[in-house]
């Protein structure tokens, strides 16, 4: 990609009421548009890097048998009235048809997957299954905030796994735990990212959230390094103040955000909809059920909450834009023609690269973009390199540069 021909821009000035980092960062490196309040678009290169961190999440979520579908997000009243959530739950976005018929905009979709599994699989020889969707998702906050944090749409990983017993689900529960931890190590947030016990299990004592340690967030979770898990505040009663694991009460309170959770369904939605199995025996019992959630846009947020610097976004090389910004300086026509040179040496060779021959943008313009941006590797192609016969290489984590020899690239 050019920089020339990308038709987005940085920018330093964005409205004083975006007061969240990942807000400011995004919308000034060009990343997301703000339409209107919890309401973004996202832009080239924005949409980069919520495709890299979905492709992740499919990765890991087919690596554990999940099967990816597309379900609607006009929903019918009728699925909400049958599990009762047509009226308790109250983000729901409802709208009505030019004949008065009422529909839900999708802000989950258990009333969708539970009768589309029943049409398909009935008999224990069907079982267990999962099924997923990367889709967009719509909630009527009435707060939203944290930039792309908390919106009223945004992008969702949703998973509802179907099983004949207790005992298969929580095998299964403790493979997709397994599974969301690679999606953020996998992401850049490994370290900073820990299974929480919740409150919230509809069939079993607590719920899981995945909660990464920043002072962007809203919840307070108490951490115990011994077994890297953590409490939300809201358990901590009930966990009698220690380790749920170990029955620590060495625990460490830390600000974090929400970005992902698990749930043991149960028979919740299957005997809603009356969704039943016939057993080896013959005899009809309900489908347990499991969902697993994670919002690919508050991942994005998140990593930028984390992964920055003074100057701008760092991304981690998993899900940044491009590998390298490419950078030539100066009119001078031989230096021209060796970056083109190279941008193209670089693309042939399935790199990707994002090239700023900008010709009417000075140096510090170009280096402060470039920070602000956040790509791994820096590439500079200037009168001083040719010399060397070089490209000057700089990591966006570190200070120092060095001449690489162009050829190296070839």
């Amino acid at each position: 990609m050019r920089q020339s021909q990308l038709f987005t821009k940085t920018t330093k000035q964005i409205s004083k009421e975006e007061v969240s980092l990942n807000a400011q960062l995004l919308l000034r490196a060009g990343y997301v548009n703000k339409l209107m309040a919890g309401v973004y678009t996202i832009l080239p290169l924005g949409l980069r890097v919520l495709s890299k961190i979905e492709n992740i999440i499919r990765e890991e979520m087919n690596k554990v048998e999940g099967q990816e579908v597309l379900m609607p997000s006009l929903t019918p009243k009728e699925n909400w009235e049958t599990t009762g959530r047509w009226t308790s739950f109250d983000v729901l976005f409802k709208l009505d048809d030019a004949s008065d018929k009422e529909y839900a905009l999708g802000a989950s979709h258990e009333e969708v997957v539970t009768p589309l599994a029943q049409k398909f699989n009935t008999s224990y020889k069907d079982f267990p299954f999962s099924i997923y969707q990367l889709q967009t998702k719509f909630r009527n906050e009435p707060r939203p905030k944290s930039g792309i944090l908390r919106g009223r749409e945004f992008r969702m990983k949703d998973m509802y796994s179907f099983h004949t017993s207790q005992a298969d689900l929580d095998a299964y529960y403790e493979r997709m735990t397994e599974a969301y931890k690679k999606v953020y190590e996998r992401c850049g947030l490994g370290d900073k990212t820990y299974l929480t016990f919740a409150l919230g299990g509809t069939f079993s004592k607590y719920s899981h959230e995945f909660q990464t340690i920043t002072e962007a967030g809203e919840d307070d979770i108490f951490i115990c390094e011994q077994c890297r898990v953590a409490i939300n505040r809201e358990a901590l009663p009930d966990c009698n103040n220690s380790c749920p694991k170990c029955k620590s009460n060495q625990l460490i309170e830390k600000k974090a955000v929400e970005v992902g959770n698990i749930f043991k369904l149960g028979t919740k939605y299957s005997s809603a909809f009356k969704y039943n199995f016939v057993g080896e025996d013959g005899k009809q019992a309900p489908v347990i059920m499991g969902c697993y959630g994670i919002g690919p846009t508050r991942v994005m947020g998140t990593i930028v909450e984390i992964c920055h610097d003074d100057k701008g976004i760092v991304w981690p090389k998993s899900v940044a834009p491009f590998e390298y910004h490419l950078i030539v300086l100066g009119d001078d026509a031989e230096v021209k023609a060796t970056a083109d040179k190279l941008y193209a040496d670089l693309t042939s060779a399935g790199k990707e690269v994002l090239y700023d021959d900008r010709a009417d943008v000075g140096a510090g313009a170009k280096f402060a973009d470039a920070d602000l941006i956040g790509i791994p590797t820096r590439l500079v192609i200037s009168a001083k390199t040719l010399k060397e016969n070089a490209a000057e290489v700089k990591n966006r984590n570190e200070e120092n540069s060095e001449l690489k020899p162009l050829d190296s690239f070839r």
